[in-house]
């Protein structure tokens, strides 16, 4: 007979949501850094890209906070009953940073403006790029595994930040070494399809956990 799991223990429960307090707590502190590096980057060279690039950083903040809000409860019934509004919160930045990359994409093609070269830019998107995959996939299995649809949702806003690093990082050495400044926003556009769908999925509570006991949560999770 087949024993059904009943999903982590309440000890590894506390250990989880500390682990998540403390990857978003990293999440937010680094955000923060990027959101200043890149704004200003982008200010200096005029570069549409760099200062798209820094605003996601606030809306990712916002995402973090979210969750950071979520798991400061210290008590697993607290912390399922705020997961509704942290998803709402998440699937909400979700859209917004579609909707912002989307204009900006379509502006930088209708040829408003050309950036400049920003060395401190490229440096800021290489470092997202080294840095964000790893936070995002140790969230991203630690809310996993404790059943929580926003910790898994804000980990794929952090996983979408190493897409835009990239397109970022792509755009900015093109448009140094060759002058293609079409190949930014080309890309641009992609990531905002993409974020459409993730906040979608957030919107909807899907995406969220591995089968266990934490699909509970996921069950309970879905707005309609």
């Amino acid at each position: 007979m087949t024993t059904l799991s009943l999903g982590p223990s309440p000890a590894r429960r506390d250990a989880l949501a500390r682990r998540i307090r403390l990857l978003v707590a990293a999440t937010i502190a680094y955000n923060v850094i990027e959101a200043v590096v890149a704004l200003t980057a982008g200010t200096l060279a005029s570069s549409s890209a760099l200062i798209g690039f820094g605003l996601d950083s606030v809306i990712e903040v916002s995402s973090a906070a979210a969750v950071a809000w979520q798991f400061s409860a210290r008590e697993h019934a607290v912390r399922e009953a705020r997961e509704r509004t942290a998803l709402r919160i998440i699937a909400v930045s979700f859209l917004a940073l579609a909707a912002y990359v989307a204009v900006d994409a379509v502006r930088a093609l209708a040829g408003t403006g050309e950036a400049e070269p920003s060395p401190l830019g490229i440096a800021i998107a290489a470092l997202s790029l080294a840095i964000m995959p790893f936070l995002s996939a140790a969230q991203r299995r630690a809310g996993r595994e404790i059943g929580s649809a926003s910790a898994v949702a804000d980990s794929k806003q952090t996983l979408l930040c190493t897409y835009l690093s990239a397109v970022l990082l792509v755009g900015l050495i093109l448009n140094a070494a060759f002058g293609w400044s079409w190949a930014d926003p080309v890309a641009a556009l992609a990531i905002a399809g993409i974020a459409v769908k993730e906040g979608r999925d957030a919107w909807r509570g899907k995406g969220c956990c591995a089968p266990t006991a934490g699909s509970q949560a996921c069950a309970k999770s879905p707005v309609r």
